[in-house]
């Protein structure tokens, strides 16, 4: 499993993953983040969005949408897609993963977690057992704050984003 800040793998986006290769190496759950991997920031669930879910649970996924925000958004979004949803996760801390995991059933061994953030979303899944997945972000139009923490992202995947589907080594 990835290390600190380091994905196990990164992609594309949440839409370019193999995820049948990843079934048959015996993942069953997927945690989402939202904005910027599924759909732009504060955008509503899209057909996109809605048929990558909908896909991967007639493959035999298990998924969820988990998000630091706690108002309204992360619901709407995941209802729009029918998934369950953990909001309030105080992403990269771990504390909220288990509750996922019960949710889906699932154990961190054969759960991954999908997300466009190092330090929310990557940080996270690694605290938490979990194999991790970095995306590219959808959209560069971000709040300010985002735009700096992808400034500080820069040393850690080398100031550019690996090959689509490009393994990490690990020591």
């Amino acid at each position: 499993m990835g290390r600190g800040l380091r994905p196990d793998r990164y992609v594309e986006s949440a839409f370019a993953v193999d995820y049948r290769s990843l079934y048959e190496e015996g993942y069953r759950g997927i945690i989402f983040d939202i904005d910027n991997t599924l759909v732009a920031p504060n955008a509503p669930a899209d057909e996109k969005s809605k048929k990558l879910i909908r896909n991967l649970k007639e493959m035999g996924y298990a998924t969820i949408i988990m998000s630091n925000n706690t108002g309204r958004r992360a619901r709407d979004f995941a209802e729009a897609v029918n998934c369950p949803v953990v909001t309030g996760a105080w992403k990269p801390f771990p504390g909220r993963y288990p509750e996922a995991l019960s949710v889906m059933h699932t154990t961190g061994e054969n759960t991954m977690a999908i997300g466009d953030q190092i330090y929310t979303d990557i940080w996270g899944a690694n605290n938490a057992g979990l194999y991790s997945i970095l995306t590219k972000p959808l959209t560069a139009k971000e709040e300010f704050w985002i735009r700096v923490k992808r400034l500080l992202e820069k040393p850690v995947i080398g100031g550019r984003h690996p090959e689509e589907g490009g393994r990490v080594d690990r020591d």
